[in-house]
């Protein structure tokens, strides 16, 4: 199996602050991936460094067999301009807490946006994968509701159509329910599960143990900038061999 995610010593500083500290990581394509952890563990700033939101200070990061920022030449590495990062970057989707969709736009109308403006897409085309990828998170009905006229839990569904519309080959999640009434947090937890059973790869940052157990292949936990523990989604979560592990997980159950 191919990797969509390589990671070779990682590591990235905010000022003095050491965020990551020499990560290694895999992800294999048609792989769900959970990261678990405490605030300030380094979980987001790993997806913001391989959606190259941050840029990592050194190691290598591979990103759907492509070195992220730089190109190589010989033995030289020339970093990638703006416009070059932006293309590598359409390899990846990613879901935010907050929704982020445009206030004057229509549901419909944020799907459509990306494909249209960046990919070039032809319109007509775009609308009706934009509808099919509307109706697979249950909201195709809603297509032509204004944001404030949604719930929440709507607004984020609505972002994960969005961001599939791209058509990635990775999707990453940075806690996509935590924003959410708890109420409202099925119904992203749902879209998914489906998304995951249709062999998207994934990677997401979430406190929701019960949607990593169920549906993970492999749960990674980070303390402190680094991957302390790493394993399949019963022995992390059910039996972890690591005390800060272990601590983590009753703390979050409890």
């Amino acid at each position: 199996m191919q990797s969509i995610v390589e990671g070779k010593g990682i590591n990235k500083y905010f000022g003095e602050f050491h965020a990551l500290k020499d990560i290694d990581l895999n992800v294999e394509e048609g792989e769900v991936l959970c990261i678990i952890g405490p605030s300030g563990s380094g979980k987001s700033t790993l997806l913001r460094c391989i959606n190259q939101l941050e840029k990592i200070d050194s190691g290598g990061l591979w990103v759907d067999q492509e070195l992220v920022g730089y190109r190589i030449d010989g033995e030289k590495l020339h970093e990638l301009n703006e416009n070059q990062i932006a293309k590598q970057r359409l390899a990846t989707g990613m879901v935010f807490q907050r929704f982020n969709l445009f206030p004057h736009m229509t549901t419909l109308e944020n799907v459509i946006e990306g494909p249209i403006q960046v990919l070039k897409h032809s319109p007509k085309e775009t609308r009706e994968h934009a509808m099919q990828l509307l109706d697979q998170v249950g909201l195709a009905h809603k297509a032509d509701s204004y944001p404030i006229e949604l719930s929440g839990g709507q607004q984020q569904r609505v972002a994960i159509a969005r961001a599939l519309a791209m058509r990635p080959r990775l999707m990453l999640f940075d806690e996509p329910t935590s924003a959410l009434d708890p109420e409202l947090v099925g119904e992203v937890l749902t879209v998914m599960r489906n998304l995951a059973k249709s062999g998207m790869s994934m990677i997401v940052v979430t406190h929701e143990l019960g949607f990593a157990r169920e549906v993970a292949n492999r749960v990674i936990f980070m303390d402190g900038g680094q991957i302390i523990e790493s394993g399949e989604p019963k022995a992390i979560l059910t039996n972890p061999s690591n005390e800060r592990t272990q601590a983590f997980i009753s703390a979050v159950l409890n």
